[in-house]
């Protein structure tokens, strides 16, 4: 076990970090509200049509990132919205930062 693994769990920060580092979930991403408000909400069929991607396509993305812990989501009505875990996503940065910044 790495001396770093005592302060920022690399297993989670390693899944985190392939979760965004692809450019269409980085787009999905930018493109996602921070709060579960109705007024920012986005759902699959919108997200897929800003990025023109296809809806599976799409999903199986916003699935990468929910696992990542990086995007909530909630049922409302018929359809699921997704937005970005703003915790989790300032843990990442805060993470990598102390990882990259601990022997200098």
């Amino acid at each position: 076990m790495s001396i770093l693994s005592q302060d920022v769990d690399l297993d989670t920060l390693a899944k985190q970090l392939w979760a965004i580092g692809d450019p269409v979930r980085l787009r999905i991403l930018e493109l996602l509200p921070t709060e579960s408000s109705c007024d920012a909400a986005c759902n699959v069929s919108t997200i897929a049509e800003r990025i023109g991607l296809s809806q599976p396509a799409t999903s199986h993305h916003l699935r990468i990132l929910r696992q990542a812990g990086l995007v909530a989501h909630k049922k409302m009505c018929r359809d699921m919205f997704y937005w970005i875990q703003v915790d989790a996503a300032d843990g990442v940065l805060g993470d990598l930062n102390d990882l990259l910044v601990k022997n200098r």
